[in-house]
């Protein structure tokens, strides 16, 4: 059974992802789906439950992302990636996790191990939407990759990242303090959004902070000057930030 959606808005220049949800289970398929309309960068215009049913609707539709299962009856996932000679994005959506190597060896972009968090998925989300891809080339803009979601009083708020001035850790939740903005608390750890924050851009310095490497005014061995903000440094993170600053 195929499931066509048509109710994808674009926002602006921004890319949106035509996005094809394969999953025989109803349930994990739902609560994709569920999770994708929270992002308005993505598109949902289908759900398949089985892979035949999925390569007749890209035979005929355009796809940029999929999320895919991979036990799933008369075919696997991995098998259905196989059969594309020009497959879209992937993200495996499985309960096993045997099939990993597989799945990277075909060029995923993740693999989601049910049952994932929303977080989880969001950081699959965005290692997609923060690639330079062949789409986003052809449409000739290359700033629309330069922003993070994050989900914010159960909405889910863009953030560009030229406006992240430093990331403070406060227990289980961050906080973005952003340029001539008001900051904003999210429930996520430091260590989450460091791993999805591009390395040229942003540094951790200490246990509790990430900064913006451009926003950087001066640093000695104790702390990092942002202007008129004094920020901690770890002394295992003033070498990194030293050897850096002469790279440049």
């Amino acid at each position: 059974m195929i499931q066509q959606h048509k109710n994808g808005v674009s926002i602006g220049k921004n890319m949106i992802w035509k996005c094809l949800i394969v999953d025989d289970e109803q349930l994990s398929l739902k609560s994709v789906e569920k999770y994708c309309k929270m992002v308005d960068q993505l598109e949902v215009v289908a759900t398949c439950n089985s892979a035949f049913k999925a390569l007749e609707f890209i035979k005929a539709e355009r796809v940029d992302l999929i999320f895919l299962d991979i036990k799933m009856p008369e075919l696997l996932g991995t098998s259905f990636i196989r059969t594309l000679s020009q497959p879209p994005k992937v993200i495996f959506i499985t309960s096993h996790p045997e099939f990993a190597v597989e799945a990277f060896e075909l060029g995923a972009v993740d693999y989601l191990l049910k049952p994932f968090s929303l977080e989880r998925f969001l950081k699959a989300v965005n290692k997609v939407i923060n690639t330079d891809s062949q789409i986003g080339e052809r449409q000739g803009d290359r700033h629309w990759c330069e922003y993070l979601y994050f989900k914010i009083n159960r909405k889910m708020v863009k953030i560009l990242l030229e406006n992240i001035v430093y990331i403070e850790s406060i227990k289980d939740h961050i906080k973005i303090y952003r340029h001539q903005d008001t900051p904003l608390l999210v429930k996520q750890s430091l260590s989450s959004v460091e791993s999805i924050l591009p390395h040229h851009q942003f540094m951790r310095i200490h246990r509790s902070f990430i900064i913006s490497l451009n926003r950087i005014t001066a640093f000695t061995n104790h702390d990092v000057e942002i202007g008129k903000i004094e920020i901690p440094i770890g002394r295992q993170f003033f070498g990194q930030l030293k050897k850096l600053s002469l790279q440049k």
